[in-house]
């Protein structure tokens, strides 16, 4: 009996030196790691004869070290993050649908679904900031009280287990100034959704035209004040086209179909020809008939060393080929654009032609950077009278025909 004493001694001593480091065993898993957790505090590894026992000759024994606190929040902590998460209550496609209907009253009398926000909801773009669904709403209308905004949608997409995606345009005009300035936004929203309140909690925009879209961006606001710049538009019908994207230095348009009366030119610039097609549409005609100004009027290239050029006069909307009176002169046609998608950069003062031809080449090369395919050939379209307009307000444009382009 003294033996079994004295040895149970002994290995006490060594568990009590050691920390129990020797004596703790690993768990082989998540099972066997909580039956450790669970057993009592007062359980120890080794039993031994109640009887037999002398305590008063055996060390004080340390039950509890650092080690084995740390080893068992270790695993308590893993086993956690291994647990499968709750699956997703929210019907994601649902508020895609309602995107799709909801938006578009964005700015006009119906506006938004407000029950569709948290009272919360955290609102951002470049130069705006807002933090509850009032505050969004007083720049909804604020916005449309100085701008009156035409709001055009283009997709709504889920992006993400909470999150959706929209893309846009928005063209505005500045009332307040005299000229009335345009201002043309295009981007993407993404929009979070709280999975507690299956709503939206937050809305943050992304602009197409800058670099830096945290708030507050100098460049965004820069961005404004470039636009307000004075272009003179005349009050006249043009071709009808769909902004799909703006970028820092071009527009991509989608036209649709236009007819024009048509000559030859003798460069991108020129004049020659203007005469015979505007005469065609002031009465010289097989009817006699006249037929109201439009504008841009266009002169397009067809080569890549720009040596045929046609003069070209778009034609009312509301004419077609079948309807048009016949030209008086051979050399003056009729021919319907197809339209489609291109690449417009907009500049001021007159249009030389080393000015235009350096403004095509610098289009077609960030065209080219950006991705996009431009097709042979360039527009340039000319909005003004320069026999009445000043230089400086002149709005000009360079037009080139992509071959394809997605929004996506």
């Amino acid at each position: 009996m003294n033996q079994i004493i004295h040895q149970t001694s002994i290995g006490l001593e060594q568990m009590a030196t050691s920390g129990f480091s020797g004596y703790i065993p690993q768990p082989a898993s998540r099972r066997s790691a909580t039956s450790f957790r669970q057993l009592p505090k007062t359980s120890l590894f080794l039993s031994l004869p109640k009887h037999t026992i002398k305590t008063q000759n055996i060390p004080l024994l340390k039950t509890t070290t650092p080690k084995k606190y740390k080893w068992v929040i270790r695993l308590r902590s893993t086993v956690e993050e291994q647990s499968p998460p709750k699956p997703s209550t929210v019907d994601v496609q649902k508020l895609v649908d309602f995107l799709y209907e909801d938006l578009p009253h964005l700015f006009d009398d119906q506006g938004i679904d407000r029950t569709a926000y948290d009272e919360r909801v955290k609102f951002r773009d470049p130069i705006t900031k807002h933090d509850s669904i009032s505050g969004y709403l007083f720049n909804i209308a604020m916005l449309r009280k100085l701008f009156t905004p035409d709001f055009q949608l283009h997709w709504v997409k889920q992006t993400g287990p909470y999150e959706i995606t929209t893309r846009w345009t928005m063209v505005m005009r500045f009332f307040l100034l005299p000229w009335k300035p345009e201002l043309v936004f295009t981007g993407t929203s993404v929009m979070s959704i709280n999975p507690e309140t299956k709503k939206f909690c937050s809305h943050v925009d992304y602009w197409d035209s800058i670099e830096n879209n945290d708030f507050f961006s100098v460049e965004g606001l820069l961005d404004v004040v470039k636009q307000l710049r004075i272009y003179k538009t005349p009050d006249l019908e043009t071709p009808k086209y769909q902004i799909l994207k703006r970028t820092a230095n071009y527009e991509v348009r989608k036209y649709d179909p236009f007819i024009v009366v048509e000559t030859d030119g003798d460069k991108l610039s020129g004049s020659r020809g203007f005469n015979s097609v505007a005469g065609y549409i002031f009465g010289k005609n097989s009817a006699t008939e006249k037929i109201p100004m439009t504008t841009p009027v266009f002169t397009q290239a067809f080569d890549p060393e720009i040596s045929k050029v046609s003069v070209q006069i778009v034609l009312p909307s509301e004419k077609d080929l079948n309807s048009l009176p016949a030209p008086n002169q051979a050399e003056i046609s009729l021919r319907k654009v197809e339209g489609g998608v291109a690449a417009v950069s907009k500049f001021s003062g007159k249009p030389t032609e080393d000015i235009t031809r350096e403004k095509e080449k610098g289009l077609r090369y960030t065209l080219i950077r950006d991705g996009l395919k431009p097709k042979v050939g360039c527009l340039l379209a000319r909005y003004n009278d320069p026999g009445r307009t000043w230089s400086f307000i002149m709005r000009n444009e360079v037009l080139i025909w992509l071959e394809e382009f997605s929004l996506d």
